[in-house]
This record gives structure tokens, C-alpha cells and sequence, in this order.
């Protein structure tokens, strides 16, 4: 068993610097391979060891797992603005972050019939773009000194903010019924850099962009979940909630969202809070047949930083199937999320554009815009203790378009005064101007692990 345990550490440590970007608002559909190829069926469904985070009073096994999951996000991005001065960010950008590899490792072990315990350390969430690659123009091609911004208007934005957790099940069982509580540890990184009509030329003479952010931010916070479950003639129902856990990224979130002018010029806050689950599942198992059922809601709109852009509390369903024998199991599933980002208004550039902002921000660094999500995969069990298992999961591309008229029109008003119009004149010009933001998202994944029993 120690030697197990070593094991899953290591694994642990090995995949544990690497990033996320995730499907349910920023939080990935399930934990886990055999989860995950049911679509994040878990509540009402016991994965093993992989319970540890999903519904903890399911883990009541000697087993330990451990693998990760490949993920491949494809996002494109374009600002349409119309002008006095013409049509721009009519090119489409595409992010240069399309993969990155979640990782996941669990233990879980039987005490006695009465109580086992476990570990859990998972990538759980996160989410980023990476549009440093597009290129840039100039309102004056003769004087590259006049810088007007990107071709897709991303102002070459880069996000990347990453979550993990460690958490410790403890579950009591008694007959049919299981009760169990999670402390969490979190660990969570964000960075936020962009173009703020700058460049620069090298030696060389060739123009590179010059990014404005402070580097990657990192906190640590605590949280904790209970998890209930009852079991009776292959039926199995469960009840999990998990608390928001609270973050906060050193001039992140402030220092970009001043420079758009948000919150009269202000910026937003820091903290940036996992938000609060509660959801319910069950499932039913007869021969070699099981079907599960969870619904959950994610409470965006009562967590910090995510209720500054407002996001809306978001309904998650997930129908899962699995068809197991002995030595091998297939399974598939589909989960659907409503989209918690929804556009905001703004009543005009002179009295208020925050809602402009806040949609061009939802669009370009944080594309949460995914719904439906189809999944398959399945087990090998190459002996009775040890196995392998395999899950892909798929996004079929959701687009979305918001308004930014308003922060447009703010930025022709300040470009015409500068230029030394009058403020009538100015007024003309931003009146003229209309924008709006176009984000295109989809997503694969490739979820690899092994369990081994002892």
C-alpha cells in the first residue's frame, strides 16, 4: 500500500504545473476518466477512488488512480468596429492556447465497513486565451508611430488562470446510508496581460507588441464538501455541496479592468471566488446495465469577481450510461449547461459603458461559452487489480456575440478630442461608431488513467 501511495504522489507532482481550460463556466464537466466518459455523471454514481471530489461518501474502496486529461480548446475571436474612419477588426484571431493536460490522482481506502478515507488532487478549473500573435495596424501606414491596435481587435490578449485541488474524504457508512465531509485545500493561479497601443522595434528592426501585466499571480484558499448517499436494490441516490472558496490574484483583475475605464476609471477587485455547488444525482443499475442522472447549479452570480462580470448562476444536467462486465466496460454520456455569461447593456459612451467592457472582457479572456458536451469511453481491466481507462469528450462550436458599441464609441470621443476636435464634433464622430465582439468556441479532451486495487 505505501508503495501505491508513493506512486500517486509522484503522479501527482508530475502533471501538477500544467493548465487548464475548462467546459461548465470555467469548471471541467467531471473528475476523472470514468466520469468523465459519462459525461460528469458522479453524484448518484460511484467512480471509485475518482469519487473524492464528485460526491466523497461514494468512495468505499482500496484503490488508488491516477492519469490526466489532454484538453484541446478551439476559440476565435473578432471586434468588429465601424467608424468615421472605416471598418476595423474585421480579421478573425485564433487563440494559440489549444492544449493543455489536466491532471488527476486519487486514493481511496476501506477501513472497515464502517469508514473509509481518501485523497483527491485534481486540476479542477480553469480557463485562458493567448491572441499575442496577432498582428497589428496602424492608422497611418507612412508613420508607424500611430498605433490603432490588433486586426481582430484582441489587443493581443493573454488570460490563463488555473485551478487544483487536494482534499481529504472522510465517510462514515451505516446500512445503505453514507455521510461524508471533504476539507479542500485550492491552489489557483491567474494572469492577465494584453496590448495597450504599444510596440516596440528590435535591432533588427522588426516591431514586436509590448505586453502590460504584472506576471502570474498565486493564492491558496479553503473550502470543504458533504456528500450523502443511499444505496437500496441497485438503486443509488446522493446530495453533494461544495462551498466557494475564495482567491485573490494581485493586480489581475484591477489593473487590466483600469485601463478599460471600468468602475469610473477604478478597475474591479482582485478576488476571483470558486463558486458554490449544490447538486443532486442518482442512478440505476440492473445486470450489467447502469444509467445515472445529476443536476447541479453553479452560483456565478454570488461569487466575487465573477459577480463583477456578471456572470448568471448556472443549471447543469448529465445523463450517463456505462455497460460493464467483468473484464471491460463502455460508456457514454451527454451534459448540458446553460451559458452563465449574458450581454450586458450600456446606456450610452457619455453615461455608461461598463457594460460594454464587461462583455468585451467575457468575449476575448474568458469565452465560458460552451453548452452541450457528448462523451464516450470505457475500461480494460488487463487483471482484478489493475485497470485502464479512457474517456473523450466533445464540444460541438457555440458563437456568441456581444455589444461594444459603447466602449468604441468612448474611445472615437477621447481619440477626437486628442485630435482636437471640438466636443460637438466629437460627439458626431462617436454617435457614428457601433462595435461588436464575435467569440467562436469548441472543445475535445482525451482523459487517460490507470486503477490499481490493493
Amino acid at each position: 500500500m505505501k508503495k501505491t501511495i508513493k506512486l500517486a504522489v509522484v503522479a501527482a507532482l508530475a502533471l501538477g504545473t500544467t493548465s487548464a481550460f475548462a467546459t461548465n463556466g470555467d469548471n471541467l464537466i467531471g473528475y476523472g476518466a470514468k466520469s468523465r466518459g459519462m459525461a460528469g455523471t458522479s453524484i448518484g454514481l460511484s467512480h471509485g477512488a475518482e469519487s473524492a471530489l464528485s460526491n466523497p461518501a461514494l468512495i468505499n474502496d482500496n484503490e488508488v488512480t491516477f492519469g490526466g486529461t489532454v484538453f484541446m480548446p478551439n476559440v476565435d475571436f473578432k471586434n468588429t468596429a465601424v467608424t468615421p474612419n472605416g471598418t476595423s477588426g474585421t480579421k478573425v484571431a485564433d487563440s494559440a492556447s489549444d492544449l493543455s493536460v489536466i491532471p488527476e490522482v486519487a486514493l481511496s481506502v476501506k477501513v472497515n465497513d464502517n469508514f473509509s478515507w481518501g485523497i483527491g488532487m485534481y486540476g479542477v478549473a480553469g480557463m485562458g486565451v493567448d491572441y499575442r500573435d496577432d498582428s497589428a495596424v496602424f492608422q497611418n501606414p507612412s508613420d508607424e508611430s500611430t498605433y490603432a491596435g490588433t486586426e481582430s481587435g484582441t489587443n493581443n490578449m493573454l488570460t490563463n488562470l488555473q485551478l487544483m485541488r487536494f482534499a481529504v474524504p472522510l465517510a462514515y457508512h451505516m446500512d445503505n446510508f453514507s455521510v461524508a465531509v471533504s476539507p479542500i485545500l485550492q491552489y489557483g493561479s491567474l494572469d492577465i496581460a494584453y496590448n495597450a497601443g504599444q510596440y516596440y522595434t528590435d535591432g533588427l528592426g522588426n516591431k514586436h507588441n509590448t505586453m502590460t501585466g504584472r506576471g502570474v499571480s498565486q493564492d491558496f484558499g479553503f473550502g470543504y464538501n458533504i456528500g450523502l448517499a443511499y444505496e437500496v436494490a441497485g438503486l443509488t441516490v446522493g446530495a453533494v455541496y461544495t462551498s466557494s472558496i475564495d482567491m485573490t490574484y494581485d493586480h489581475q483583475i484591477s489593473d487590466a479592468t483600469k485601463q478599460f475605464g471600468l468602475n469610473g476609471g477604478q478597475g474591479l477587485s482582485d478576488h476571483l471566488e470558486q463558486p458554490a455547488e449544490i447538486g443532486v444525482g442518482a442512478s440505476y443499475k440492473i445486470g450489467k446495465n447502469t444509467i445515472a442522472l445529476d443536476f447541479k447549479q453553479i452560483k456565478w452570480s454570488d461569487a466575487k469577481g465573477y459577480k463583477d462580470f456578471k456572470w448568471e448562476d448556472q443549471n447543469v444536467i448529465a445523463l450517463g450510461y456505462e455497460y460493464a462486465t467483468q473484464g471491460w466496460s463502455l460508456r457514454a454520456g451527454y451534459n448540458h449547461a446553460t451559458n452563465p455569461i449574458k450581454e450586458q447593456k450600456a446606456a450610452s459612451m457619455a453615461t455608461d459603458y461598463d457594460g460594454a467592457v464587461i462583455n468585451y472582457f467575457n468575449a476575448v479572456g474568458f469565452p465560458a461559452t460552451t453548452e452541450s458536451h457528448f462523451a464516450l469511453g470505457g475500461t480494460y481491466n488487463i487483471s482484478k487489480t489493475f485497470g485502464v481507462d479512457l474517456a473523450y469528450t466533445y464540444a460541438p462550436k457555440v458563437t456568441k456575440t456581444l455589444d461594444t458599441s459603447a466602449l468604441t464609441q468612448a474611445q472615437v470621443y477621447a481619440g477626437a478630442i486628442a485630435g482636437g476636435a471640438t466636443q460637438a464634433q466629437a460627439g458626431q464622430a462617436a454617435a457614428a461608431s457601433s462595435s461588436e465582439a464575435k467569440v467562436t468556441h469548441s472543445q475535445q479532451a482525451v482523459t487517460v488513467a490507470m486503477t490499481i486495487k490493493f
